[in-house]
């Protein structure tokens, strides 16, 4: 009972809404002219007045019967109406498939479209074509003088008679030179902070039981020195964090540490290089030679080992064990100086501390080989 009445309710009040609506558009609506006051209206206008209304009703009555819910105007239908209703005094009393404000919307449209055009048409034809020799010899300068920019170039030009405008030069150079890098480049970064920055990396060897080893290096770039050496057969994250604890000792750090994308530099790592105040410096992926300096200097380490187990091999037993032996004994020192290292002799530069397990190294590079033959 309730519900029916509620419906009853709202259906009232929804027609008297309705009624209210209807009332209100047409006490609102503009007297329209009757038909005599028309017919005199048509005869005061003239000829070519009734024409472009004829145009303009049959072009809407065209739209009307294309569409089919709702009128659709094209490009192509815009252009005529706008163009008929400039042509007409009351177009607005003509037109009723749109607005009158849409239709003004519509003639701004075009009005801009068509002066765009017309610029850009003056601007190409004030342009003057650059003959093809001038567009050569500017790519050609531009490309031989990379110091130099479109004021200079432009100058030159001149210099051989040559007129052209500096924008003319610019929008040729670009064509010649590929837009710079930001920055600087890594060989500039490695010149200009070289005695500031260390590199490192592992050199996986095998010892006399063919067991690996892992011989950690940290080599300083101004000078090529070893900084610091350690050896280990399983290198974790922590074991990486306390060679570098070992590496600086006493403030003695760098301000860069290069290295490579190894899993065995974690967030141990990360943390006391962090709290030493070093900036680790990623290499970027399969780029070797950002880490130069470091693989040059394995690949030394290499060769000068294999170079004297070979040399020591040779003769007899008791010769050849004397001489691997000599390779692990202090080098003769300078007076006043700090004993050299073993490896002083066979041109490596390494500091003294941090050496770690000593009796590794001589399995670096294939002086296994030797002992298995002094055996």
């Amino acid at each position: 009972m309730l519900t029916r009445l509620f419906r009853q309710c709202a259906q009232l009040g929804q027609s008297l809404v309705r009624a209210l609506r209807q009332r209100l558009a047409t006490a609102t609506k503009p007297a329209e002219p009757t038909v005599a006051v028309g017919a005199l209206t048509d005869l005061v206008r003239g000829r070519p007045a009734l024409i472009a209304e004829n145009a303009l009703l049959r072009q809407q009555l065209l739209i009307l019967r294309r569409s089919v819910t709702r009128p659709r105007c094209t490009p192509a239908d815009r252009a005529p109406l706008v163009l008929l209703a400039s042509r007409l005094a009351t177009w607005r009393s003509a037109l009723g498939i749109v607005p009158p404000a849409t239709l003004l919307r519509w003639h701004r449209d075009l009005f801009r479209r068509h002066w765009r055009w017309k610029s850009q048409a003056i601007r190409q034809a004030r342009r003057a074509k650059v003959p093809a020799e001038t567009i050569a010899l500017i790519r050609e300068m531009a490309a031989a003088n990379r110091l130099w920019g479109a004021e200079r170039i432009r100058g030159e030009l001149l210099k051989v008679g040559i007129r052209v405008a500096t924008t003319t030069v610019q929008r040729h150079m670009r064509a010649a030179r590929p837009p710079r890098r930001d920055g600087q480049t890594w060989a500039t970064f490695l010149r200009n902070h070289a005695g500031a920055i260390w590199a490192r990396d592992f050199l996986p060897v095998t010892d006399l039981l063919f067991r690996p080893l892992y011989v950690f290096f940290v080599i300083a770039h101004g000078s090529r020195h070893v900084v610091h050496v350690g050896v280990t057969r399983h290198p974790t994250d922590a074991w990486v964090a306390q060679q570098l604890r070992e590496a600086t000792p006493l403030d003695q750090r760098p301000r860069y540490l290069i290295r490579d994308r190894d899993s065995k530099y974690g967030p141990a790592f990360a943390r006391v290089a962090a709290a030493s105040g070093i900036t680790a410096l990623r290499t970027a992926y399969r780029a070797p030679r950002q880490n130069a300096t470091c693989e040059r200097f394995l690949g030394s380490v290499r060769r000068e080992c294999l170079d004297h187990a070979l040399v020591a091999g040779r003769g007899p037993p008791a010769t050849r064990a004397a001489g691997i032996c000599g390779l692990l004994q202090p080098g003769p020192a300078a007076s006043g100086s700090p004993p050299a290292h073993p490896w002083r002799r066979c041109g490596i530069p390494v500091h003294a501390g941090g050496l770690g397990n000593v009796r590794a190294f001589p399995v670096l590079g294939g002086l296994h080989h030797a002992y298995q033959r002094v055996a």
